[in-house]
């Protein structure tokens, strides 16, 4: 069932709404009551699938998996600290957002949608094709004009249509909705299936730290569905007792677009207003985050902060991991910088178990990151 929070409001999930007729995004009621037995967990393949009693699909027999989740989780030394990255940039199209799209696409299934529309900034639109393309599904994604090559040749390779939008990323989210009347709008961002497969995440987690969860998580966020993801996971592993503790999740932002973390600063319980400017973490430019008040919510709740950081301080950080050995775009590097500005305040201790997601491979973004090379800073 989809719900609206504010109205009270309640949806079949085969309608083919996309938002509440009041405006705001479905929340998803399964209908089922998350468990983790572990002895069968880690006899089943290793994809997000292992997790099944969590994750409330119908039929079998529709289930769609490029053999997403399971990345490594591997421990490092890094800005003076030991940590451990969650390695979600090698998942089968090259970003975290396979996990949410896996779980999306076998609903759609289900559902026996025919074919689709999507807004990306480049990641999720790529992972939506490449879902599709195995689930023969029509597929449509409306881009920036900015966004990297790389990500747009990788959408058409898997045969979906690309369509340019000159302007912001909120112009693209304007344009692909008069595509939304005639096809069904497979929004990563609107949608609730999407943050389903996403909370995996935290399943993996647990089970690579021997059933244990770590005091902190670090993820970038624009839109904010990590949050929301590691929020609802934990928060399901907890309601079913197989952890006492939730982790602080801690959200970056880039200062070019920062609604999140000026609302944390203020005590806000909304995303504040903001003129947007380019930033080179093109994955988190959102100025209007769609779920921005449970992203607010979900950090408060688990004592956590949201920071941001300059252009700059992406840049550098993105160096500095790639001589750690990992190759990724400039957006997962905003995680890595948040690291050391949060580190720095003192919000997280050396003695505490820190998670850092990595999210997109830096193969997508080879000309950007060849731009930031070669720039004066």
């Amino acid at each position: 069932m989809f719900y609206c929070r504010k109205c009270k409001n309640s949806f079949s999930e085969d309608t083919q709404q996309w938002r509440c007729n009041c405006g705001e995004p479905f929340d998803y009621v399964p209908t089922i009551q998350p468990s983790f037995p572990k002895e069968k967990i880690k006899k089943r393949v290793n994809t997000i699938w292992r997790y099944l009693e969590a994750l409330p699909v119908k039929h079998m027999s529709r289930i769609v998996s490029l053999g997403e989740g399971t990345t490594p989780l591997v421990s490092a030394l890094f800005e003076g600290q030991k940590v451990l990255f969650k390695l979600d940039f090698i998942s089968p199209s090259g970003s975290y957002k396979d996990r949410g799209t896996a779980f999306f696409v076998s609903k759609l299934k289900e559902h026996k949608v025919k074919k689709v529309v999507e807004d990306s900034s480049g990641n999720a639109g790529a992972s939506l094709a490449a879902y599709c393309a195995l689930s023969d599904i029509a597929c449509e994604i409306f881009v920036p004009d900015y966004t990297s090559a790389g990500k747009v040749v990788q959408i058409e390779m898997y045969g979906a249509k690309v369509r340019r939008i000159s302007g912001s990323r909120e112009d693209t989210a304007a344009a692909v909705k008069t595509a939304a009347h005639e096809s069904y709008y497979a929004s990563h961002n609107w949608n609730p299936y999407f943050l389903q497969g996403v909370k995996t995440i935290a399943f993996e987690i647990w089970e690579q730290m021997n059933w244990q969860v770590p005091d902190n998580i670090v993820v970038p966020a624009g839109q904010g569905s990590l949050v929301l993801g590691c929020h609802m996971g934990f928060n399901e592993l907890k309601t079913a007792g197989a952890i006492k503790k939730l982790p602080r999740i801690f959200a970056v932002q880039s200062e070019n677009c920062n609604p999140l973390s000026l609302a944390f600063q203020k005590g806000l319980t909304e995303p504040v207003p903001i003129q947007k400017k380019e930033t080179v973490a093109e994955g988190i430019s959102s100025a209007i985050p769609i779920r921005g008040r449970k992203v607010l919510s979900a950090i408060r709740e688990s004592k956590g902060a949201v920071v941001a950081v300059g252009e700059k301080e992406i840049w550098e950080s993105l160096q500095k991991i790639a001589r750690c050995g990992f190759y990724i775009e400039p957006t997962s590097a905003a995680a890595t910088a948040g690291f050391y500005q949060i580190s720095q305040k003192g919000l997280i201790k050396s003695e505490e178990s820190t998670v850092i997601v990595l999210t997109g491979s830096g193969l997508k973004a080879t000309n950007k990151i060849m731009s930031l090379k070669n720039k004066s800073w």
